[in-house]
């Protein structure tokens, strides 16, 4: 779109995610990519990339739960699709149907599915009938819907979908679900459920509905958590599948159901084999259709020493050729509270089902896997864990098994409340309700296959305690240091330890060594975690490391034992192990004054100066502190609000700072600077500018013009003049919905031009051309403005924008690219590059 002459594109570079902490919220498709929600959004990563791809908007409520059509365990049924389908569920109950098109990698949504469900989707579950027909079931508290999808088997074709059955299956939940084919060509399907009563019940129905429920099975002695069916077992005849279950009494179940025979023919086709330690104990026998089936318990496995959240069994390779048929793996991924994922195989001579693999075990701050997935090919396993992240293993062995950890995306888990880009624009730290501070930072690869860098969390300096609402990197010269501010009272003043400073530089830079003056002045190498505390104490680099002999402990993670920190230069993304515990920078300083939470910070930008506010109902309360960086004494207290101050902004030459509030006003206040210490300020203007909450502001780079955006969907331009009155100078037209940020550029000072980022509380972005007009003695006169971008809904947030930040520009003015972060409710940090001709 040109405007002005001007031509602007914007590409996304990179989206950072959290994934909600939820049980069915993982789904690994033959497509060979994972979905997950992430908030109120879809995400799509790719394992090979580690990177996520896109975001898909359109539900209302937190995603409860995902699932590909055809998921991993039907790949060796999508070897030549052309497009691929996904299903979500979210907390309100809806189910939403997309369609991803191979070729081009275009998403679009489908439909949504009739609303069958009043509470949250606990599960999704399919079996893929053929290329074109797929049967689904969904559940929800106290329904389970089984479903037909028709997919169209040419380009544009439409999905038809039918509602099968639903199914009343009382006041408790159902959690899990599983769809089968019943083994002999009865052309039957069997639905497996599982939930708080301890049962597994089956249901049986044919192709076109009307399920009955044919027995349930009794064992577990604790909630079923997971469910899946085996696809058939070739074993000469086709006449049994397998069912594993797992369950909160820290067991997992194998169970067998074998075709005995059609009613008519009384003796049954049944054989019994010969009796062995893998032999099973008869359980029910249950009638479906003309056939008669037996459910045996196979298989007991004990392994894991907390509630088992997942079990799925390996997929069948894609490689088999189609006439031979394929063939069912006798191999089970397991996922459990424990922090571990397990693989169990029978073993050859016995038949005794052994656990073969176990990975997880060392790590400490997955705080237990809420599910584990195969690849399709079943190289890679993946789990998803209490603290929102994702973990990895692939198996690199040739002729034995070696499973190694390996880079998945990572991102927080909770809305992301601030970010700001470093001062050197190398690295952007966002914060977040999930109480973490993160740094993400572009990866310098030299493979030459690589498409240049790529962009991953590289650091987490902050883990806390409480909710983190603001950050502020200090300007300036000197070491990387940030301001947070939380859910409490006190500032919290941080400084990079030479750990991170050599990661940094590992990752920004090619081959230029360290430079070593930086290594002399920088005499932390890192930060540990204290137990029970909330400061982050120092790990000096000539520190002896001293083991503390506590016999009573006995190795095990406790909270009175933290593990000590390791900091390292990491020559390499990191995983999630590193990023939790090794990579925190220390506290230096505790800025006490406020008599509230923290909400809003920033920093001026000669590096001199933060200004601070905290949440208010008076106007004692509602004051603006300033503190003076290096001493952090409090160097003066701006009174103007009489409600929260909720963002505040020095101007680009430092002697004004602006501060927007709730009381619907803005204040412009004069900075002095006197002596070293001396800071002399004085309000020049306050004024009601919007008829709603002012949420955000920003000052122009080339001069003292600033946009306010408020809840009144209004941002508009104003002017400070010489005399010190500000004036107002435009309006840009009513927005959709509330304005939640703001960030001005600047792009040609001659021409006083620049771009103008607007965040809205629908997660939609725009960006606008502005360029002042200013008279002979420099006052503005008037702003010309113009849209030039509407961002697509799939490339922008799915909740509120919270911030919008532009990298730092003044040392590349000529630059016709430029890169915008922003941040939102859903829990997303987002990276775009947009291009200006």
């Amino acid at each position: 779109m040109s405007v002005n002459g001007s031509k602007a594109e914007v590409k996304s570079l990179f989206i950072a995610a959290g994934c909600n902490r939820i049980v069915n919220n993982v789904s690994w498709g033959a497509s060979d990519l994972v979905s997950f929600g992430a908030q109120n959004a879809v995400a799509i990563f790719c394992p090979k990339l580690a990177q996520v791809l896109t975001t898909l908007p359109g539900h209302k409520a937190a995603v409860s739960c995902t699932h590909w059509l055809p998921s991993n365990k039907f790949a060796f049924k999508a070897k030549y699709l052309e497009r691929h389908y996904l299903l979500s569920g979210d907390a309100d109950g809806t189910i939403i149907l997309w369609e991803l098109s191979v070729a081009d990698n275009k998403w679009r949504l489908v439909l949504q599915l009739p609303q069958s469900h009043k509470k949250g989707v606990t599960c999704i579950t399919s079996f893929i009938v053929s290329q074109s027909d797929a049967i689904f079931a969904t559940s929800s508290d106290g329904t389970v819907c089984v479903w037909d999808a028709v997919f169209p088997t040419t380009s544009g074709g439409e999905c038809k979908l039918t509602c099968l059955e639903t199914l009343i299956v009382g006041s408790r939940p159902m959690v899990t679900l599983s769809l089968a084919q019943l083994p002999g060509n009865t052309g039957l399907i069997a639905l497996a459920m599982g939930g708080l009563d301890n049962k597994i019940y089956l249901y049986c129905g044919e192709r076109t509905g009307k399920f009955v429920r044919a027995c349930e099975v009794k064992g577990h002695t604790d909630w079923i958590r997971s469910l899946d069916f085996s696809l058939p077992i070739f074993s000469g005849e086709c006449d049994s599948i397998l069912l594993v279950s797992s369950s909160q009494d820290k067991g997992i179940r194998i169970w067998k159901l074998t075709l005995r025979g059609s009613l008519a023919n009384s003796e049954g086709t049944h054989k019994r084999g010969e009796i062995s330690l893998a032999s099973y104990i008869e359980g029910p026998v249950f009638v479906a259709g003309s056939f008669s089936y037996q459910i045996s318990l196979e298989s007991l496995l004990i392994g894991h020493e907390d509630w088992v959240y997942s079990v799925q069994w390996q997929p069948p390779s894609v490689a088999a050729e189609e006439e031979v048929g394929f063939h069912q793996p006798q191999s089970i991924l397991s996922a459990a509270m424990d922090k571990t994922m397990m693989i169990w195989q029978p073993e050859r001579k016995t038949g005794i089902w052994m656990n073969v693999v176990t990975v997880g075990e060392l790590s400490h701050c997955a705080l237990g896997f809420y599910g584990g997935h195969w690849s399709p090919d079943a190289r890679s396993i993946l789990a998803h864990g209490y603290g929102g992240s994702f973990h990895m293993w692939k198996n690199i062995g040739v002729s034995s098994d070696n499973w190694q950890p390996q880079k998945v995306p990572s991102g927080h888990f909770a809305p992301v409340t601030d970010i700001t880009w470093a001062r050197c624009g190398k690295y952007i730290l966002s914060v977040s309700h999930d109480q973490t501070t993160r740094i993400f930072a572009p990866w310098h690869i030299q493979d030459p296959q690589s498409n240049g860098d790529s962009w991953h969390e590289i650091a987490r300096p902050q883990v806390h305690g409480h909710d983190i609402n603001c950050a502020a990197i200090i300007q300036g010269k000197g070491n990387h240091r940030f301001v947070s501010g939380a859910e409490e009272k006190v500032a919290r003043v941080f400084e990079a330890p030479l750990s991170f400073l050599k990661t940094l530089h590992h990752a920004t830079s090619e081959k230029s060594s360290f430079p070593e003056d930086i290594q002399a002045d920088v005499q932390v190498l890192g930060a540990n975690m204290s137990a029970l505390g909330l400061s982050q104490k120092p790990i000096y680099v000539n520190a002896t490391h001293e083991v503390q002999d506590n016999p009573g402990n006995d190795g095990l993670d406790t909270l009175e034992s933290v593990p000590d920190a390791v900091p390292v230069a990491l020559t390499e993304p990191p995983i999630e192990d590193q990023l939790a515990w090794h990579t925190l920078w220390p506290e230096s300083h505790k800025l006490y004054g406020h008599g509230n939470e923290l909400f809003s910070l920033c920093c001026d930008h000669e590096g001199k100066l933060v200004a601070s506010s905290c949440k208010a109902q008076s106007a004692t309360v509602a004051e603006i502190w300033l503190w003076q960086v290096g001493s952090w004494k409090a160097v003066g207290r701006l009174q103007s609000h009489s409600l929260t101050v909720t963002q505040m902004e020095f101007s680009h030459d430092d002697n004004l700072l602006l501060a927007v509030s709730r009381d619907r006003q803005f204040s412009v206040f004069k900075i002095n600077r006197g002596g070293t210490d001396e800071i002399d300020y004085n309000l020049i203007e306050r004024r009601e500018a919007h008829k709603r909450i002012i949420w955000a502001c920003s000052w122009n780079p080339f001069g003292h013009e600033f946009a306010t955006g408020s809840r009144d969907k209004t941002v508009k331009i104003w002017g400070v003049e010489k005399t010190s009155s500000v004036k107002q100078l435009l309006t840009l037209p009513l927005f959709s919905s509330s304005v939640n940020a703001l960030s001005w550029v600047g792009l040609e000072r001659q021409r006083n031009h620049g771009l103008l980022a607007v965040g809205l509380e629908t997660g939609l972005l725009q960006i606008w051309s502005l360029q002042v007009e200013r008279g002979d003695d420099s006052i503005p006169t008037g702003v010309t403005a113009a849209p030039i971008i509407w961002l697509d809904p799939f490339m922008c947030h799915v909740s509120a924008v919270n911030r919008l930040a532009w990298r730092n520009r003044e040392n590349n003015e000529n630059c016709t690219s430029i890169q915008l972060a922003s941040c939102g409710a859903d829990n997303c940090v987002r990276l775009y590059e947009v291009t200006v001709d």
